[in-house]
């Protein structure tokens, strides 16, 4: 595993490259959040797994791993911003693959009503002189987890 840099708030609207996308949701805040700190987060999106390394409950300082692209990719993660209900934020520490120097996911979950809300989730990079070559590929595997999103959540 390759360490990577740790990042600060500022990062998601300073990275080199990002990718956001929002998402109306036609459920309200409190089940969303509940699935993305669920044992089995983001399981709706195709070719990602994700397991918990910290116990319950979660706060800052929080870890977890994630196995991407069927496994050929894995990073561990660790929480920098955790607001309960709210918001969640971390980076990665490190990559079995060298192709990021910086890399950070953030999750905003903001009510829209009693049975509606807004996800707005953001990644942030910095891709390192390999790295840069995978910019189509990773372009299109963000896509295609907010389009597992959307269609999971019957989002707009």
């Amino acid at each position: 595993m390759s360490s990577l840099l740790p990042v600060e708030e500022g990062f998601f609207s300073s990275a080199p490259v990002r990718y956001t996308d929002v998402f109306a949701i036609p459920r309200p805040a409190e089940e969303v959040w509940g699935e993305f700190v669920s044992d089995t987060p983001l399981e709706w999106c195709r070719g990602l797994s994700i397991r918990w390394t910290s116990a319950r409950p979660f706060a800052v300082g929080t870890t977890r791993e994630a196995k991407s692209l069927g496994g050929a990719m894995k990073l561990q993660e660790r929480y920098f911003i955790w607001e309960e209900g709210r918001r969640q934020s971390f980076y990665v520490t490190a990559a079995n693959v060298p192709v990021f120097s910086r890399f950070a996911e953030d999750y905003v979950i903001e009510p829209d009503g009693a049975e509606r809300c807004r996800l707005t989730w953001t990644f942030a990079l910095e891709p390192t002189p390999l790295g840069r070559f995978g910019g189509p590929v990773n372009g299109i595997v963000f896509k295609r987890l907010f389009a597992d999103t959307r269609r999971h959540f019957h989002a707009s």
